[in-house]
């Protein structure tokens, strides 16, 4: 069965195509888009609810104004989220081939997670 997703909102977008031979995720903005591997998109997806699950760990520890960095990394990508416990921004680097970055602010990070956790439910 083929299947064509794309589910996007203000400042934000992620994809997903079963049909593509090599580039059947994609993640991005309003602005810019990268294409993933099938690996490569589910590692963003898995990486990215650690990263948050992680955020969300960590509110008890620390106080109201206090900002924190968190990384997460596979042989294929790192992600880093930044900010406040319940609002941060989130950054994508490519580790093989196309050696990409990529951007999201915290105003649309809790959205996008939403996407990551229905995109591949099917």
């Amino acid at each position: 069965m083929t299947q064509r997703l794309i589910k996007q909102g203000l400042g934000w977008r992620i994809g997903w195509n079963s049909n593509t031979d090599i580039y059947r995720g994609l993640v991005g903005t309003d602005d810019w888009a990268i294409e993933l591997t099938e690996a490569e998109f589910k590692d963003f997806c898995r990486l990215f609810e650690q990263l948050a699950l992680s955020m969300q760990q960590m509110s008890q520890e620390l106080m109201d104004q206090e900002r924190i960095a968190c990384e997460a990394e596979s042989h294929l990508i790192w992600l880093e989220v930044e900010g406040f416990s319940n609002a941060y921004s989130l950054r994508i680097l490519l580790c093989e081939g196309r050696r990409c970055e990529g951007y999201w602010p915290e105003t649309v990070t809790k959205e996008l997670l939403q996407a990551v956790q229905t995109i591949l439910v099917f």
